[in-house]
């Protein structure tokens, strides 16, 4: 349980660890489930293990917010969620423009957790001239032709990512030199950005390539020691007889 309670403003001069900052969307999805079920306080092993994080790393990260609970009490849900929305910048409204909209861009557009979250889908940009005009999720789709005074025009500084890997490039650098600054690529490969944009990408085929590598691992681990138990010898009157014959096959007649 956090001990004492100290709320002071947030501001970027703390220095928030990265990794803090990744886990922080963690805790705000654990807390908002909280507050839907209009549950008022929370402890820290409990929301820990609702985040799929360890208890001390939670209470090290809140103190980078300044938020250390109540003895006995835990933290208030509400003022939890305001302080971490707060910090992540989820308390305005952002103008965000997803480009390329196939099935994957057009299933980001349908994605109803953007404006819950602070996120409004502002445009979907195609290159695809048959695509113009058709509505995705209730926008209109623009042409690329488009995508500079679409910026402008809606003060983007938030653009996702959803074309094929050979056009990524391209449109990353028009969508930095309209003044995106923060780029969500789900293309499969490498943006090449200048000092001061952020990229965070989101590849599904490498997601699931690490599970291929930990299901053949244990595949591996599960066929060892199917092996070593076949292989195990018995002990009998304190000597270890091995349960396999000469040819390999279970003996005849076992040693008394």
């Amino acid at each position: 349980m956090a001990t004492g309670r100290t709320h002071r403003p947030a501001t970027r001069s703390r220095g928030i660890p990265e990794a803090t900052v990744a886990r922080l969307p963690l805790y705000l999805r654990a807390l908002t489930g909280l507050s839907e079920r209009s549950v008022p306080t929370v402890s820290s092993e409990e929301l820990a293990a609702a985040a799929g994080v360890n208890s001390a790393k939670l209470r090290k990260d809140f103190s980078y917010l300044g938020s250390y609970g109540t003895r006995g009490v835990g933290y208030d849900v509400e003022y939890l969620v305001y302080q971490i929305s707060r910090e992540l910048g989820l308390t305005q409204d952002w103008p965000v423009v997803i480009v390329g909209i196939g099935n994957l861009g057009a299933a980001l557009a349908n994605y109803g957790g953007f404006a819950s979250r602070g996120f409004r889908v502002a445009a979907l940009i195609d290159a695809d001239p048959a695509m113009a005009g058709k509505p995705v999720a209730g926008i209109p789709v623009q042409h690329s032709d488009e995508l500079e005074k679409i910026i402008s025009d809606n003060g983007v500084s938030i653009g996702v990512i959803a074309t094929p890997a050979g056009a990524a490039q391209p449109v990353c650098d028009r969508l930095v030199a309209a003044g995106v600054t923060s780029i969500l690529n789900f293309a499969p490969t490498v943006l090449s950005v200048p000092e001061g944009v952020d990229v965070r990408k989101v590849d599904l085929s490498i997601e699931l390539q690490i599970l291929a590598f930990h299901e053949q691992r244990k595949a591996g681990e599960d066929a060892a020691a199917a092996e070593a138990a076949d292989v195990a010898p018995v002990v009998r009157g304190g000597a270890a007889v091995d349960r396999k014959g000469p040819d390999g096959d279970m003996p005849a007649v076992m040693p008394a």
